[in-house]
């Protein structure tokens, strides 16, 4: 007989409430994306392997940004002038300066999420608010929205680490 493996986060709410079941989906990609960092060095972390602007600190960095811009900003209702960091998602959203470290960007980025978990717990799943392309979106929505394009953003990294190398832990 095996030992079977411990619950993830998002088998162990298997059977919670619709909120608590977004959440550790949104939450577990959040560590998974952080955690392609893990055992990279500086330069592994910075490399180009696709012709895009994609790097594994890239998407960490990026993906601070789209939290900004679905918390901070549309959720929040924040004027992005008023927020620090990319809260756009562009192609600057990509960009790590130079002077910026592995440690910097994970904590920059678990910082954005613990803010945006702050704000999110202020409405109910339901609750909408306005957005300048779709008219409102639920908060349900922006739960969603996260989850899949962070999935794809862990993709990416998962196919990146093999590019280096690296086993993707």
């Amino acid at each position: 007989m095996t030992a079977q493996r411990p619950l993830d986060s998002e088998e162990r709410v298997s059977t919670a409430s619709e909120r608590d079941v977004l959440e550790a989906f949104l939450d577990a990609y959040r560590e998974e994306l952080a955690g392609a960092l893990r055992g990279l060095s500086e330069e592994q972390a910075r490399r180009r392997l696709v012709p895009s602007l994609t790097t594994l600190i890239g998407l960490v960095k990026h993906a601070a940004a789209v939290e900004r811009n679905w918390f901070f900003h549309t959720l929040d209702q924040l004027p992005r002038e008023r927020i620090a960091g990319n809260s756009t998602g562009d192609d600057a959203s990509w960009e790590v300066d130079p002077t910026e470290t592995i440690a910097d960007v994970v904590a920059e980025y678990e910082d954005v999420c613990r803010q945006s978990r702050r704000l999110a717990a202020k409405f109910e799943l339901d609750d909408t608010v306005p957005h300048r392309r779709l008219g409102t979106v639920s908060l349900r929505y922006i739960h969603v929205h996260m989850i899949r394009e962070l999935a794809r953003h862990c993709g990416h990294a998962d196919i990146l680490r093999e590019q280096l190398g690296e086993a993707v832990s």
